[in-house]
């Protein structure tokens, strides 16, 4: 994982199962945890208190349609894009799009909501995909 973190972030910092770093302008931490064989990537987007009930209804779907395997979620008060996987299954290209989606999510936040180019189960002209 360190290694990949070097080779496509910058300033990163930490070891031992916990890095920052920034990829594209964008702050992500990975925590891992090999006892309850998890991973973890975070970055941060917005203070959640401040989050319009329309911003929020747009995480939520995008969390449905665009955002792939990254989420948007809160946590302690802060909105985030998370990708979480099991550590032992971890393969490098999973790791390599995760990064990827975390950072797109960010990036598009109040725009498109995106973690990457697919758009999953949306119907032309939009809509839902039940009807």
């Amino acid at each position: 994982m360190q290694a990949l973190f070097h080779a496509v972030a910058e300033d990163v910092e930490g070891g031992d199962g916990a890095w920052q770093f920034d990829v594209e302008g964008v702050r992500v931490a990975c925590l891992t945890d090999s006892r309850f064989d998890r991973m973890r990537l975070i970055a941060p987007i917005a203070d959640a208190s401040e989050l319009t009930e329309e911003q929020r209804d747009a995480c939520l779907e995008a969390n449905f349609h665009t955002a792939l395997d990254a989420r948007y979620a809160t946590s302690d008060g802060v909105l985030y894009a998370a990708y979480l996987h099991p550590l032992g299954s971890l393969t490098e290209e999973d790791l390599h799009s995760a990064l990827g989606q975390v950072v797109s999510l960010v990036l598009t936040y109040g725009d498109t909501y995106s973690g990457g180019t697919l758009v999953f189960g949306v119907p032309p002209g939009g809509g839902s995909a039940m009807n």
